[in-house]
């Protein structure tokens, strides 16, 4: 290394380490085994003349520097980079804000878990409420609780991006990405789960308009219709999707797991059944509004509380029917302003995570034939609890036999007998008296 000439410092950037480079020349290194990253690509950094490391900008030197990663990525991951760091502050900014709806999400998706489960142990505990409409519900449930489970599991195996990348090495079963074809299944799972969701929101609406607006028609359509067009109907689209992406990242050099799936034209296969789905929820939200407040004129409340009766039917049959989820069909651009997105995460996630919680306290934890059938089995099993712990009567035995005289009136005689407890013959078939008997003549 030559004396006069200027180098800049060997440094660390977290994944690779750089070494002493002459000012003015650029340093090559073939890119991290990381996720999404091609090692058999190059990363870079410039060394300034000034004998620094150039940052991010070219005029942006320092003792650091910035090491370009973006060649070892996907174009569609390099044109996400692009959008989100148009500002260095506002891109910061945005990466927190990710972080901390993600936790948001982690709590929201945990606790509607924890809430389908218990709303599916009733609905299936209790007989009185195996009825046609609390099918449906249970039905929705199970599809919640699936897309919850997924969606928990994923989050989880993306912890890495945020205890270190030291600490996953050892936990190996997390990165399912690794293992071929296991990744690109449970994002299958994930998209089919959240088809049937909707396609139970779908069935729910049709079934609460038929009971609004036409009471006849709510018992002729077979159950098993139900099933079918919720389980079993999402499952050919999502065929068709998954023959379309998988030819699309068939060419990929690297493992990416379908990254990005979401940003391709192809998704609409999937969204666009939802869009459907959501478009006649509202329809059928209409419909029922308007048979409710039909009914509220009818009555002789005062205006204020038709119409709060009106505004909670409304907020009751949202979350039932779907609408909140307007927002998670809206992407928010990347590179808009930081605050835009902030609001667009937190509101999206927020609705999103939390809807299993919101369905399960409306429509079982709070609702009152529900609260009815659990007060009645609950007093039920308190009465027998009382009757078990009653102790029988105490009967007082008498010890001593009493004693009869019996007069022989032609003799003048006295028999005395003793009167024994009746006790039932043996088994055996042979008579067995409880005591002896004495008969003496006086």
């Amino acid at each position: 290394m030559a004396r006069d000439t200027l180098y800049c410092n060997a440094t660390y950037d977290g994944f690779l380490c750089w070494p002493p480079t002459p000012a003015g020349e650029t340093s090559y290194q073939h890119c991290p085994d990381i996720r999404l990253s091609d090692a058999r690509k190059f990363a870079y950094r410039r060394c300034g003349a000034d004998g620094l490391w150039v940052g991010r900008h070219l005029n942006d030197t320092s003792a650091i520097g910035w090491t370009n990663y973006t060649p070892c990525f996907p174009a569609l991951v390099q044109n996400l980079f692009d959008k989100v760091y148009d500002d260095e502050d506002e891109a910061q900014i945005k990466f927190e804000t990710a972080a901390y709806t993600r936790t948001l999400e982690m709590v929201g998706y945990t606790l509607s878990f924890l809430a389908n489960l218990g709303a599916i142990y009733i609905f299936s505990v209790y007989p009185a409420l195996h009825n046609r409409r609390t099918i449906i519900h249970r039905n929705l449930f199970c599809a919640l609780l699936t897309e919850t489970a997924v969606r928990i599991w994923l989050y989880w195996n993306q912890v890495e991006y945020i205890i270190g990348k030291e600490q996953v090495e050892d936990n190996l079963w997390r990165r399912i990405e690794k293992i071929p074809y296991v990744c690109e299944s449970f994002y299958v799972l994930l998209e089919y789960s959240r088809l049937v969701v909707y396609a139970w929101m779908f069935i729910e609406g049709i079934f609460l308009n038929t009971l609004v607006s036409a009471n006849t028609l709510r018992n002729e359509i077979p159950i098993f219709y139900f099933y079918v067009g919720g389980w079993v109907t999402p499952i050919s689209v999502i065929a068709v999707w998954v023959s379309v992406v998988s030819s699309h990242y068939s060419d990929d050099d690297v493992r990416s797991c379908w990254y990005g799936y979401n940003y391709l034209l192809s998704y609409y296969i999937v969204q666009g059944p939802i869009f459907a789905i959501l478009a006649i929820n509202f329809i059928f939200l209409g419909s029922i509004m308007k048979v409710i407040v039909t009914k509220l004129r009818r009555t002789n409340d005062s205006e204020l509380k038709k119409m709060k009766k009106t505004v909670r039917a409304a907020l009751i049959l949202l979350p039932l029917l779907g609408i909140v989820n307007v927002f998670n069909l809206i992407e928010y651009p990347l590179d808009g302003s930081s605050t835009g997105f902030a609001i667009w995460a937190y509101v999206t996630h927020f609705f999103r995570s939390f809807q299993g919680v919101f369905i399960c306290t409306i429509y079982c934890f709070r609702n009152a034939e529900v609260i009815k059938v659990i007060s009645k089995a609950w007093e039920r099993r308190r009465c027998c609890a009382r009757r078990r712990r009653r102790k029988p009567p105490k009967f007082e035995i008498r010890r001593t036999r009493p004693i009869f005289h019996i007069t022989d009136n032609e003799g003048n005689e006295q028999i005395q007998m003793t009167m024994l407890p009746y006790r039932r013959p043996s088994s055996t078939g042979i008579d067995v008296e409880a005591g002896p008997s004495r008969f003496n003549n006086v």
